[in-house]
């Protein structure tokens, strides 16, 4: 069960984190939210797809094919470019207030295995102020904040254009394994390269544009991720 707390350099001034990923600490995941703030590195690496709950759309990153499979994961690393933000937060959390109750707040579970651990960063400076490790936490929850902020009005836009549509995936390893992918939206290249000059003009104007071409893109990695898939299974 976590233990988690408010972070304060009184407290915690001699604390230390690992930074660490693997299975153990939740990367073993097919799947991981991914967010407008990371669009652009994210597509170098994933396929990007959506999800929709009700009338909610999420953009997703495609890991893997099979359930608890991360590709991109070899024992403790990530063998991407990018990590995806959720996935660099390590045991911290933000607890974002109502509207006007005060400013949002870095928490920290202090039963997780990362904190205190000999091989850890420090988050506190010896005479007080941030470690370098803590500001990149500071820098990565601002820009985790800024994409949830952002999806909302930028997926509502991709719908206003018909831009998303749902589709069954099928991924082809061979001749004789395949795997259909469903359940999942994707952004349709075809689609956005229909839109008149008034459609374009309106996303371009709101900003998202770019982010649609990029979401468009990132599904060509599909075919890594087979390549991915492959090596592993002769590496059985």
């Amino acid at each position: 069960m976590a233990n988690t707390v408010v972070l304060n350099n009184v407290e915690h001034a001699d604390l230390v984190v690992a930074i660490r990923h693997g299975a153990a600490f939740g990367d073993a995941v097919n799947q991981v939210l991914v967010l407008p703030t990371e669009f652009e590195e994210a597509q170098r690496d994933f396929p990007i797809l959506f999800r929709r709950g009700g009338d909610e759309l999420e953009a997703v990153a495609l890991l893997g094919l099979d359930r608890d499979e991360n590709l991109f994961l070899e024992g403790k690393r990530w063998q991407s470019r990018h990590i995806p933000l959720v996935q660099q937060r390590g045991p911290f959390s933000i607890d974002v207030p109502a509207p006007g109750a005060g400013e949002p707040m870095l928490h920290i579970d202090l039963d997780d295995p990362r904190v205190g651990a000999a091989d850890g960063a420090p988050l506190f400076l010896p005479h007080g102020g941030n470690a370098r490790y803590l500001e990149h936490i500071t820098k990565l929850f601002q820009a985790i904040y800024a994409g949830v902020d952002a999806a909302k009005a930028m997926y509502a836009a991709f719908d206003e254009f018909g831009l998303v549509q749902p589709i069954a995936l099928e991924v082809m390893l061979n001749e004789e394994q395949r795997y259909a992918i469903t359940g999942h939206e994707v952004l349709s290249a075809e689609r956005l390269a229909a839109l008149n000059g008034a459609a374009l003009a309106a996303l371009h104007q709101r900003g998202f544009l770019g982010p649609a071409f990029l979401i468009a893109a990132s599904l060509s990695n599909i075919s890594q991720l087979i390549a991915r898939k492959n090596a592993r299974l002769a590496a059985i």
